[in-house]
């Protein structure tokens, strides 16, 4: 797998966790979490087809 999605990966997960524990307590900025998930989360799988196309 390359780098920069296992970096993308790794940020979607802190992201993730930063949203519940924003939401657990109760503040409502974890909906920005959630979105940060998001996009990171499409980051590793844009670097992850990258990777595979760039095989064959």
């Amino acid at each position: 797998m390359p780098r920069n999605a296992v970096l993308a990966l790794v940020a979607c997960l802190l992201a993730v966790a930063a949203a519940v524990v924003s939401f657990v307590e109760g503040n409502w900025l974890g909906v920005v979490w959630v979105l940060l998930a998001g996009v990171t989360s499409n980051m590793a799988w844009y670097y992850i087809r990258r990777q595979r196309a760039a095989r064959g």
